[in-house]
């Protein structure tokens, strides 16, 4: 039916009002509330102009899904759409997304965005098609009261994988009902598991990559981590297989259970505290601290970046209005309160300098440190592909798979997408 009635019922065939299509799904209501305000803003810079605000309420990849149906006709495509970095070469090769550089080149608030966020909206032709709203950054949450109690530093840094699943095995041997290490493992949480899981492993590799040049496969860092995955599920220091297969998992419980104390570290996101913060936990800074990732072998930290993006739709004809919502709704006053009420990081320099965001988030320093040096997903057409076998794998470790199988059959299905000729050995 959502396909059936396009965004914003009918606005296609009135030329004052745009549509914005965006992600409203589980405890995130940021973006609605960040849409809501600007279509306030808008209208009252734009007498007689408006928009239709369409929030599609869906799992991620539903909304995705649902994003791209819409994006075939121009009668049903957005306007402007919320549009996640990782699809943005998908959505060009497919004729989706209006570039944006010529605008852009106008616009003088673009030299105030990070230069690692960038990269987010730029497609493989070295053009721009998104405006990067926010950023963000991975490493390990860790619970001090766990910690301490299990008799690890409080300004605990682990130096390779071994001193990770060294502190989980600790902790569970202290508290054999806390789960030691948490991490996207479950069908549901789908890019999650790769971005967030896999890649924050494969990047810690001599590996170090799917993708430079050609797609890496088979690939012994995709490989190790398998193992790494197959290790921590068999001896039970991540969250159960019964967790690992409960779709709300990620929607409630993860946190709940973090809360509780009955997480001692997780593999996450930047944006973990701000979820907490919506959900009433006000004072996770005085039990919950940071680390980087370590490479595999130590000597080195990982993170990934990603991010969501705003672009224009390619097939709608009100891209003079469409690209004055995006300015709005990426000024520095925007940027930084949707960063405030998130916990993601902001996409611009002087948002990140706002004194408001260290005073919301102890961590905001540690984290923003971490976008040097990071690593993004490499967006190519044939990436959601590629990440959807990452999931399955990952899947069938969880289930108890070998890892040198499930890396093979995961080779197999990279050179099927790609193309032998795209692929190597690494």
């Amino acid at each position: 039916m959502l396909a059936a009635t396009g965004c914003g019922g009918g606005t296609a065939d009135d030329p004052d009002t745009i549509s914005v299509a965006y992600h409203r799904y589980g405890n995130s209501t940021q973006v609605d509330a960040l849409m809501q305000r600007v279509k306030q803003q808008y209208e009252q810079a734009n007498p007689g102009k408006h928009v239709s605000l369409d929030p599609v309420v869906a799992p991620e990849g539903e909304y995705l899904s649902k994003l791209q149906l819409r994006m075939r006709s121009a009668k049903t495509a957005p306007d402007v759409l919320y549009e996640d970095s990782f699809t943005v070469n998908s959505d060009v090769a497919a004729g989706y997304l209006a570039p944006l550089d010529e605008r852009l080149a106008d616009w003088a608030d673009w030299d105030h965005f990070i230069d690692t966020t960038k990269q987010a909206g730029r497609a493989t032709d070295g053009r721009t098609y998104g405006i990067p709203l926010d950023t963000d950054t991975r490493g390990i949450w860790f619970n001090r009261d766990l910690f301490a109690r299990a008799g690890l530093p409080a300004d605990w840094a682990p130096d390779g994988w071994d001193d990770v699943l060294a502190a989980a095995r600790r902790v569970k041997q202290r508290f054999p009902d806390v789960i030691g290490l948490d991490l996207p493992l479950g069908k549901a949480e789908g890019e999650a598991v790769t971005m967030q899981t896999v890649l924050m492993l494969l990047h810690g590799t001599e590996t170090g990559s799917l993708h430079d040049g050609r797609w890496i496969a088979p690939n012994a860092g995709f490989t190790e981590a398998m193992r790494f995955l197959s290790t921590a599920v068999g001896e039970g220091l991540t969250q159960s297989r019964a967790q690992i297969a409960d779709a709300q998992y990620d929607k409630k419980l993860r946190d709940d259970l973090t809360r509780q104390g009955k997480v001692a570290m997780r593999l996450d996101g930047s944006f973990a505290s701000g979820q907490w913060e919506s959900a009433g936990w006000r004072d996770w800074a005085e039990t919950m601290s940071a680390a980087p990732m370590p490479t595999r072998d130590g000597g080195g930290t990982v993170s990934t970046s990603g991010g969501w993006t705003l672009a224009m739709s390619a097939s709608g004809g009100k891209q003079d209005d469409a690209f004055e919502f995006l300015t709005i709704a990426l000024s520095r006053d925007n940027v930084t309160e949707y960063a405030l009420s998130s916990g993601n990081l902001p996409s611009r320099e002087d948002s990140a300098a706002d004194p408001r965001l260290t005073a919301a988030n102890p961590l905001a320093g540690f984290w923003l440190g971490l976008l040097e040096g990071t690593h993004y997903r490499p967006t190519l057409p044939e990436y959601p592909k590629i990440s959807e076998e990452i999931q399955q794998s990952v899947l069938d470790v969880a289930g108890g798979a070998d890892p040198e199988q499930v890396s093979q059959r995961w080779t197999e299905q990279v050179r099927r997408i790609a193309g032998p000729d795209e692929t190597r050995g690494g």
